[in-house]
């Protein structure tokens, strides 16, 4: 679940009315959060919203977000929509790229020899990979955006380079952990960048614009595999890219350099301040990027991700001594990162109240909720496509893909909708929720031997629908109530949160897995079979060498049935919590504010 994961500005816009009901809610419950929404009233009593001196630069923003607030004033509708083009050719060469590394990773592993180390090679890459968003947010807001996606493009580029030449599997591990950096930090600063650019009713059409690219590159990345594979070998599929990426990347920060320099010659962007000799200047930028709060919270998710990630590689799996420390001193920094932030922190990476607006942290539970309950239906059921459906790795891949696909295309009718009614948590709460919940509990009974596989389709449809239309509200939600310079902080967040959801999910999959399936298949195997449960349980190859119709394979596909029944279940139950979250949601209507200046979409 991707997402792969802003905003739209319009010219001098006005000091725009706001629903007064709303408005008293919102300063009721997050009015301690000074500098986010100021407010008026006019005369005649009505209630209007408005960010600091309407299109004046925020003096009390940081360097990154004034100086991008600089850019958006000086620079042309021309260059707002090659931006946005440029960004959708982006999107469409990192997921076309990321797709195909994912592919040739088996055969990289395969080359030395060590294909069992295919999944190995991944944990720490994905595990850092989804971290760096909160490193990366402080440098985009503190240093600019031009230099965060420089740095993740450069870190991209580097990856792909060491994945092309690497020469032991070793060094291919520690290129994917460049890589995984790379792709992440540069799909979530343009995420941002896109905050920067676009007004809020139109931003989640403008997000579901940049993700639509994955509609297109499902169908292409296996044959690009296949393609450097049977043609000049894997090296070439990511040497190409490491040319590719950097050059397609560089129209952006053409725009970013031009319309900087264009808005430093107008006075627009303040001028550096010397924060004194080299220490003043450490120590400065020590406080300004919050890096205790930083350590804090970043090792806390390091120890408590990994913990879900390696417990299967210790013997005695949860009770190992390495993953219960990793478990309780995790759950304690992150702890102490609240605490931190609340009463010691002289710059908190986020407002301790804005963490704890019920909008952005139901929003943030949500994330969560909803990854925790796709990884428990989605880790096993590509196995289950081929074993018990008896579906061939092409067509159980489209099958697979359906999510993506619906996801990415519903989205763009979400934001659509948004644009027009003004509003997100009707779609959430009348829709999303409820089709989420209605498509993942009717696979309780469909996915099941000898049921039609049109039902589980039908399934994957509406989840897929769903989902796209709850990614979308969500990052609406949490957007919707800071402001301008919290943007990036509060994607960062609700991203963390995601992670967490989907270590979580992985790691109940896999425990219902181990508790449910060997057991019925030991249960359910014929005498003549029982002999060699230990090679069927470890191989859908073997699984699939049993013909249908006989009770070897009706035994194995019982097996798979009852341990999805019980995944399943889980999976629904989780959704309950999705329901409480999205009730929390303060109904916002996004038309009726400015979150950003200058010229925008």
């Amino acid at each position: 679940m991707k997402n792969p994961f802003v905003q739209y500005r319009t010219p001098a816009a006005p000091v725009v009315v706001a629903d007064v009901d709303e408005k008293k809610a919102i300063d009721k419950e997050a009015g301690a959060l000074e500098g986010h929404v100021h407010s008026s009233q006019d005369g005649d009593g009505t209630d209007r919203r408005h960010e600091s001196d309407s299109d004046a630069i925020s003096a009390t923003a940081q360097e990154g977000v004034q100086r991008v607030e600089a850019m958006t004033m000086v620079w042309t509708k021309k260059h707002v929509a090659i931006a946005y083009l440029t960004i959708w050719l982006i999107f469409f060469v990192d997921a076309m790229q990321q797709g195909m590394a994912t592919a040739l990773t088996p055969y990289v592993t395969s080359e030395f020899a060590l294909h069992s180390l295919t999944a190995t090679t991944g944990i720490i890459a994905y595990l850092i990979g989804g971290l760096i968003k909160l490193p990366l947010a402080k440098v985009l807001d503190i240093w600019g955006r031009p230099q965060g996606f420089i740095l993740m493009v450069a870190c991209l580029t580097l990856g792909l380079i060491m994945m092309a030449a690497c020469q032991n599997v070793q060094t291919y591990a520690a290129a994917q952990v460049f890589y995984w950096v790379g792709y992440n930090g540069i799909s979530y600063s343009i995420s941002v960048f896109i905050a920067d650019t676009s007004a809020l009713k139109n931003r989640a059409l403008m997000f579901a614009f940049a993700s639509s690219p994955y509609i297109i590159t499902v169908w292409v990345t296996g044959p690009l595999a296949t393609a450097f594979l049977e043609g000049p070998g894997f090296r070439w599929g990511f040497g190409a890219f490491a040319i590719i990426t950097p050059v397609i990347c560089t129209p952006l920060l053409s725009l970013f350099y031009i319309n900087y320099k264009k808005a430093h010659e107008a006075g627009l962007i303040p001028e550096r301040v010397s924060r004194g000799n080299f220490w003043q200047t450490t120590w400065y930028y020590i406080i300004q990027f919050d890096l205790f709060g930083m350590l804090l919270i970043a090792g806390g998710l390091a120890l408590f991700l990994l913990s879900f990630n390696i417990y299967t590689y210790q013997t005695l799996l949860w009770k190992a001594p390495l993953i219960i420390c990793f478990l309780i001193f995790g759950g304690l920094l992150m702890i102490a990162f609240v605490f931190y932030e609340k009463y010691v922190a002289p710059v908190t990476f986020i407002p301790y109240e804005l963490l704890m607006d019920r909008t952005v942290l139901s929003a943030c539970i949500l994330s969560a909720a909803l990854f925790v309950s796709f990884y428990i239906w989605d880790s096993y059921f590509y196995s289950l496509l081929q074993v018990v459906y008896g579906l061939s790795v092409t067509h159980s891949s489209y099958i697979v893909n359906i999510y993506s696909i619906g996801s990415c295309f519903w989205s763009l009718v979400v934001g659509a909708l948004i644009r027009y009614t003004g509003r997100f948590k009707w779609i959430a709460v009348y829709f999303g929720v409820p089709v989420t919940i209605l498509g993942v509990g009717l696979m309780i009974n469909f996915r099941q031997p000898d049921v039609n596989i049109g039902y589980v389709i039908m399934c994957q449809i509406f989840i897929a629908l769903s989902g796209g239309a709850l990614v979308i509200c969500e990052q609406m939600a949490v957007m919707a109530v800071t402001s301008h310079q919290y943007i990036a902080v509060v994607l960062a967040i609700e991203a963390m949160f995601a992670s967490i959801g989907g270590a979580i999910g992985s790691t109940i999959a896999g425990a219902i897995w181990q508790g449910v399936f060997p057991k019925r298949l030991y249960e359910y195997l014929p005498a003549e079979s029982k002999d060699d449960y230990a090679a069927i349980y470890g191989s859908i190859t073997v699984q699939m060498s049993y013909p249908f119709g006989s009770d070897t394979r009706h035994a194995i596909n019982q097996a798979y049935g009852d341990s999805q029944k019980y995944m399943l279940i889980a999976a629904t139950a989780v959704q309950a919590v999705s329901v409480v979250c999205v009730l929390l949601w303060r109904d916002v209507k996004v038309k009726d504010f400015k979150q950003v200046k200058g010229v925008v979409v």
